[in-house]
């Protein structure tokens, strides 16, 4: 599916039917990565529309140049936003990078939002990152970029790389993530922090942006859970799904009330 905006056209995919709920991918992957973590998480739940768009510069969204920042990421974010939901507030739930555009989305727009959920966030301040260690696996299995992505590295890991994960970065357009990572930078919200139900999960071995900020936005957040994952790293909606699929049905439930 398509959606066309003022800066690009957005291929989306989506499940189900009721709450739209926006699913943003990380950095350099497309849709198929979320989709696969995502679509189990929300497994059992009814009423909420899973969407999951390709970012720009990612899968068979392109980046125009005229496309140069983070902001201009938001802009594209928010006018799909509102084409895909109908006049419907929306849930937000982003991996890593993702998370980076749906605080920005949150903050921006409170009243739209119904909840807000932050898996593995990339964001301004990260600090103590801890060194990347395997704990499941005998560290030779696949390329460098599963070697350093996930800390479980069994075979059956290395086979949900290959479909899912693999196959985004083939189509990632580098150059243009290049030119957004230059202007990355996005400005803070007018007003409070975002108030709604709120969910912050974190890897302990997060070797790529750690845990200890996203532990912060638990004083940020007035109706947030957070939550620190052992035995998980970046890779953490692959690597603890059943975990994260528990605590996605928590925050939904809170938003539903």
């Amino acid at each position: 599916m398509e959606a066309r905006g003022s800066k690009t056209t957005v291929h989306y995919v989506e499940h189900g039917t009721g709450l739209p709920a926006l699913i943003l991918h990380g950095a350099g992957v497309d849709h198929r990565e979320s989709e696969a973590c995502f679509e189990p998480a929300f497994s059992g739940i009814r009423g909420v529309r899973r969407i999951y768009p390709d970012l720009p510069g990612t899968g068979r969204t392109p980046a125009p140049e005229d496309l140069r920042s983070a902001e201009d990421v938001v802009v594209v974010l928010l006018e799909f936003a509102d084409q895909v939901s109908d006049g419907e507030p929306w849930l937000l739930v982003a991996h890593s990078a993702g998370a980076h555009f749906a605080r920005a989305i949150a903050a921006r727009h409170p009243e739209r939002t119904a909840g807000l959920a932050l898996v593995c966030p990339l964001l301004p301040d990260i600090r103590d990152v801890p060194e990347h260690r395997v704990i499941d696996g005998s560290g030779d299995l696949g390329d460098d970029e599963f070697r350093g992505y996930f800390v479980v590295q069994t075979p059956q890991m290395l086979e949900r790389y290959e479909r899912f994960v693999v196959p985004g970065m083939a189509l990632a357009d580098e150059g243009a993530m290049e030119r957004i990572a230059e202007q990355w930078e996005l400005a803070p919200g007018e007003g409070p922090p975002f108030a709604g139900p709120t969910l912050v999960v974190a890897g302990r071995l997060d070797s790529t942006v750690g845990y200890a900020a996203a532990l912060d936005l638990a004083d940020r957040y007035p109706r947030a859970t957070a939550a620190v994952l052992d035995d998980a790293g970046h890779a953490l909606p692959h690597e603890r799904p059943e975990l994260l699929r528990a605590l996605i049905h928590d925050w939904v439930d809170r938003v539903l009330r």
